[in-house]
């Protein structure tokens, strides 16, 4: 089998370096990672200028652009064989609910889902990577039951492993999108010159965390696995939407 690694957090990421470790007893690994942060990013591709790729010490391939930049070009230009498995990670933070929307390490997966490739993302809940031994054997477990019973449709799937303490992860649960809350008010500043900046504020508390959420999962230590869907068509409203223009 040959893996593609990718992640957001940048080449030089504790979590990247344990996912290597999680998957390379099932094959060939490949990493192809950021060369600094862009956690955020989400799906965004550069096109405003050229991309260079380069190699660490390490043999870790390195991109000065995006998580999807990087499972982009891997895939469809730099490498000379198709990835059987891409995987995102592990972020340093929560990729759940609506924060899939935003994530760089659930974009790089999605990428790879996008060219027809299984893949999956996995995220760290707690930053500071805490748990990220735990969260390490988590990986290399959901892989293998991958490796051993591959799914038979296109799958693109969010995981994510409880960080309090170094403590053992009670064990897996297939969940569903939590929701959030608003995020927070926007923190205004002033920069050296007297420019008024503005900060993102941080993301809101969880709104629907209940049975079945990745957020009620985690919080219960567990880790959360999500299948995700690009469609984002709301079929219940196209009805809805042709009287409308009719109208």
């Amino acid at each position: 089998m040959k893996i593609l690694v990718s992640n957001d957090d940048g080449y030089f990421a504790p979590g990247l370096a344990a996912l290597v470790e999680a998957v390379t007893p099932f094959g060939e690994v490949t990493v192809v990672a950021p060369e600094q942060n862009h956690s955020g990013a989400s799906n965004s591709l550069t096109l405003s200028r050229p991309l260079y790729v380069r190699r660490a010490a390490n043999g870790f391939f390195y991109v000065n652009g995006t998580p999807s930049d990087c499972v982009h070009l891997a895939v469809t230009g730099l490498l000379d064989f198709r990835p059987d498995l891409v995987v995102s990670g592990i972020n340093d933070g929560a990729n759940m609910g609506e924060d899939t929307l935003y994530s760089g390490t659930v974009a790089a997966a999605t990428e790879g889902y996008l060219l027809g490739i299984p893949s999956i993302a996995f995220s760290l809940v707690k930053k500071g990577y805490e748990n990220l031994e735990a969260a390490r054997d988590a990986a290399r477990d959901i892989v293998a039951r991958y490796v051993k019973q591959p799914f038979g449709e296109p799958m693109l799937l969010n995981v994510n492993f409880p960080g309090e303490g170094n403590t053992a992860i009670k064990g897996i649960r297939a969940t569903r999108l939590g929701k959030r809350h608003q995020a927070e008010p926007a923190f205004k500043a002033t920069d050296p010159h007297g420019e008024p900046v503005y900060w993102v504020g941080k993301v809101g508390a969880a709104a629907d965390d209940g049975p079945g959420t990745d957020f009620h999962a985690t919080a219960n230590g567990y880790a959360s696995v999500t299948p995700l869907q690009i469609d984002l068509t709301r079929f219940e409203q196209v009805d809805h939407v042709g009287s409308w223009l009719k109208s």
